[in-house]
């Protein structure tokens, strides 16, 4: 006896496993003997997407289930517990594995079981007759209709052991069941003809995407350019034999574009004859994947794929996106390659790959038999002119997708910043993701409450909380003053919040309009095509001018208010959104992205020196040298400067990197700061770059590379760069020199953008000894820098080699901190502490008395200005703390620090108005 379907879970869905697991459970309901074919009908019926189903075929769901009830009712209940499988249930199944052969399916579906009971004579085949559904009506809706719904409630187990819950109603296939005879008709089923069952499934339509008519129904973004690539890969298929072109280029360039551009072409008959009217399929690479649990299910769908797409009558160029996917894949990249090289070289076959130079190495470049049937067509990145052609080609896509307009400018802008600070992707890909994050930005502000107007509600609810605690205190002058500012705010919040909706109302108007305008186009064209050029008259003349005399009435009355500055909120991408775009990914700051770096550079020897006190040589060394490498008078493949920093400790060679990257960057995070000390052993350097194939850790890259990689636009601070190993300078020559670096993982580090500062404590007793010991500070015969300088390059040459000291930009020296510059420090420290005083509206006044006192206090040259921080904690910020605890200076708006006669004495905080 043939075994039972239902001993194979593995043969059905998901879905159509679980009708059975409920129909089982409906027929237990019924407390039936025999779970038949009326049990999975009433599981179907009950199920809600597929009544909607049963809706859209006109049939009646009611009287269709009150019959089916009526049927289920006459069978006879019985006591017994264990369940059964009908011999029709049987049938059924075996009549659904054959639907499922002729389909091309890989598993049994729920579509195969209703194509099975729609030929059910005992019951199924009566019901849909009478609905008006014979069974070739249901066949050719079941290809239409995605009657592939989940079962509701069902919870589906692990298939090995859900085969077990129905092990009991299998045994039914060892004993006769009792047979239910529908009194209109006693015929037994017929066996499926193979003229009765459909055509299978064409594998290319199942695992493919038709480009060609994609690009037919204009879903198919322009693409601009590529004139020659396109011109090779037609001459490459034109060929009789090896008429395999491989599309090879970095990721984001365009090679799917090309294959799209070769698809519009194919359909403007822009190609020669030996090609016009082909059909260009795109393989789905998920969809031929996916569900290929068993071994060999893969290379059979990749067969059924080659084979359909080899015949001449199907007129097919397979395009395969990725193509080095299919040939590294874990389950069979061996027989991939083996199933591609015969029909590759039958020339039956035209395929078209795509994939990364990397990729190709690793997956075809070394594989020459499969190498050979493939004619490489190299990809380049576009210039940054042709990427704005590009941007100008699609830009009305994004426009009416995002419901804003994109300024020519602002393309102009997304091509030269991305290809300036996103230097690890390619253009045009990054740009098109810069414009469609602005225009996503754009439109989200449109759609939700404008920063203006979020930060008048937070000066709002600020203002109510300082009334409330003005009136605990019973501030009767300082509450009025606030109710008053409350009263405005609360006005503008209001103006604000009607402009908002009304700007609003505008916006979607426009957006809707728009939408029309675009409809109409379609409708124009579909009208021109079909020739129909009385319509073609009405819409463009009458309909569309009306459209685009609207569209330009509200776009003016936009305009005006915002020239007028009086619109709170945007439609457009600006050069400044796109900007913003790029500072959020990049981490530099706006107002360096755009183009006022230059006035920024000019004035950097002032910024520099106003944090960096007593360093006036060093300040000016470093700012020289950053000018010069922005002007363009250096290696454009070296990093922007190489410092190396020598002097005592706390002199000022760490703040000044830190400050370096403040200027530069607009942010100290843009420092990277490694403590060679850390480095001092030879393994120890490997982390540097990422540990090799085979170690723990090779995964996550190497300390240096990957944060110069996720930041390139930042300071390196190299900190006591003497104390690494040797090897680490080895790996610092290619940095200095060539400005790259590549990582355990074959990836180039991009150093171009950074500047690199090492320091070291070399000859710095010598600095300090000589520099304390000055009789004259204006003698320049005998200043003591110029007499150690001979020092310090013995000691340099003694610790690094020649060729490191010699890629160096700069070697600068750092004196001690006088007495006068300790003074200014102590000011530049107390600006810290007035910012957080006036928060708690309290003004800091100190006296110059009291700020001699606290750089004498902390004037230590051997330590530089380390000390100072511990007397200023000690002396001010202590003492501070305890009086604003005790409520010292409540109602008062500052405090001053005063001196005692004794100066040993602490400082004397005098509140005053």
């Amino acid at each position: 006896m043939k075994k039972s379907l239902t001993h194979n879970p593995e043969l059905f869905s998901q879905n159509s496993w679980g009708l059975l697991l409920e129909s089982e459970k409906e027929a237990s309901r019924w407390r039936h003997e025999y779970l038949d074919v009326e049990h999975v009908l009433f599981v179907l019926f009950t199920d809600q997407q597929f009544k909607n189903n049963i809706q859209a075929l006109s049939i009646n769901h009611n009287e269709f289930l009150d019959n089916l009830e009526e049927f289920l009712s006459r069978n006879a209940s019985s006591s017994n517990n264990q369940l059964f499988i009908g011999e029709d249930l049987e049938e059924l199944l075996d009549q659904a594995e054959i639907f499922r052969s002729r389909w091309g399916s890989k598993l049994i579906e729920i579509s195969h079981l209703i194509m099975a009971i729609g030929r059910d004579k005992r019951i199924g085949a009566e019901l849909f007759e009478e609905a008006g559904l014979p069974s070739e009506i249901i066949e050719s809706e079941l290809r239409r209709l995605p009657i592939q719904g989940n079962i509701p409630n069902v919870k589906y187990e692990n298939k090995s052991n859900t085969s077990q819950s129905v092990s009991q109603v299998t045994n039914s296939s060892q004993r006769k069941a009792r047979e239910f005879v529908n009194e209109n008709s006693i015929e037994k089923i017929s066996s499926l003809s193979k003229e009765e069952a459909n055509e299978p499934l064409n594998p290319l339509t199942e695992f493919g995407k038709d480009l060609t008519l994609a690009a037919l129904n204009k879903e198919l973004d322009p693409v601009i350019g590529r004139d020659e690539e396109i011109q090779l890969v037609i001459k490459v298929l034109s060929r009789r034999g090896k008429n395999n072109p491989v599309l090879i280029g970095a990721p984001g360039v365009g090679k799917t574009a090309v294959a799209e551009l070769l698809s519009q072409k194919i359909v403007s008959n822009e190609v020669p004859d030996s090609i016009r009217g082909l059909k260009l399929i795109s393989l789905d690479l998920g969809a031929l994947i996916a569900g290929t649990k068993f071994r060999g299910q893969f290379e059979e769908r990749l067969r059924s794929v080659l084979e359909r797409a080899s015949k001449p009558e199907e007129g097919v160029i397979l395009f395969i996106d990725e193509l080095h996917t299919i040939l590294s894949t874990d389950r069979s990249s061996a027989d991939a390659g083996s199933l591609l090289k015969p029909a590759l070289a039958s020339g039956k076959l035209r395929c078209i790959g795509a994939t990364t130079p990397e990729n190709f190495r690793r997956t075809i470049d070394k594989d020459q038999a499969l190498n050979r049937r493939f004619q490489q067509v190299l990809i380049k990145e576009p210039s940054i002119d042709l990427s704005v052609e590009i941007l100008r080609g699609i830009k009305g896509k994004y426009e009416i997708h995002h419901g804003v307009s994109i300024t020519d400018e602002s393309l102009i802008t997304a091509n030269r910043l991305a290809n300036r600070y996103i230097s690890d992707r390619c253009l045009p890909d990054k740009a098109i993701d810069l414009i469609d994050e602005a225009a996503a930005q754009i439109k989200l502000e449109v759609n939700s409450k404008p920063k203006i107007l979020k930060e008048e509600e937070l000066k709002l609810e600020n203002l109510s909380s300082k009334l409330i605690n003005a009136e605990e205190q019973g501030l009767e002058e300082k509450v009025q003053q606030i109710q008053n500012e409350i009263e405005i705010s609360e006005r503008i919040c209001i103006e604000l919040s009607n402009q908002w909706k009304e700007e609003k109302s505008k916006f979607d108007e426009l957006k809707n309009l728009i939408n029309q305008d675009n409809s109409l186009n379609h409708e124009i064209e579909e009208a021109e095509n079909e020739g129909d050029l009385e319509t073609v008259a009405r819409l463009k003349y009458d309909d569309k001018h009306y459209l685009q005399e609207e569209i330009a009435n509200l776009e003016a009355e936009l305009e005006i208010l915002n020239n007028d500055k009086k619109s709170i909120l945007r439609n457009r991408v600006e050069p400044n959104d796109i900007a913003d775009v790029v500072a959020r990914w990049t981490g530099i700051p706006v107002n360096k992205v755009l183009a006022g770096e230059k006035q920024k550079l000019l004035t950097l020897e002032i910024e520099l020196a106003s944090k960096v006190i007593g360093q006036s040589e060093a300040v000016k060394a470093v700012s020289e040298a950053i000018k010069r490498a922005r002007a363009g008078m250096k290696d454009s493949f070296r990093p922007i400067g190489s410092f190396l920093f020598l002097g005592p400790t706390g002199v000022g060679k760490t703040e000044l990197a830190k400050a370096l990257a403040s200027s530069l960057f607009d942010e100290e995070e843009a420092l990277i700061r490694l403590d060679m000390s850390e480095f001092m052993e030879r393994n120890a350097v490997a982390r540097l770059l990422g540990a090799p194939p085979g170690y723990v850790g090779y995964e996550e890259g190497g300390q240096l590379t990957e944060a110069v990689r996720r930041k390139p636009y930042s300071v390196l601070l190299l900190d006591e760069i003497e104390k690494g190993h040797p090897d680490v300078f080895n790996i610092l020559l290619q940095v200095l020199d060539d400005g790259r670096l590549t990582d355990s993982q074959g990836r180039t580090v991009d150093f171009r953008h950074t500047v690199i500062v090492m320091t070291s404590n070399l000859a710095s007793r010598k600095i300090l000894e000589n520099t304390l010991h000055r009789t004259d500070p204006s003698d320049n015969e005998n200043n003591p820098i110029k007499d150690l300088s001979e020092d310090i390059d013995q000691a340099l040459r003694k610790q690094f080699r020649p060729e490191f000291l010699n890629r160096i930009d700069e070697i600068i020296c750092f004196s001690p901190l006088s007495l006068d510059g300790l003074k200014q420090i102590v000011k530049l420290q107390l600006n810290e502490l007035t910012k957080l005083l006036s928060e708690q509206d309290l003004e800091l006044r100190i006296d110059n008395s009291t700020i001699e006192t606290l750089a004498s206090e902390g004037y230590e040259p051997e330590y530089g200005a380390r000390p100072l921080r511990r007397i200023l904690r000690r002396r001010v910020e202590n003492p501070l703390a305890t009086k604003l605890l005790e409520d010292k200076f409540v109602g008062l708006n500052a405090v001053r620090i005063k001196t005692a006669t004794d100066k040993s004495e602490p400082l004397i905080f005098v509140g005053e108005d």
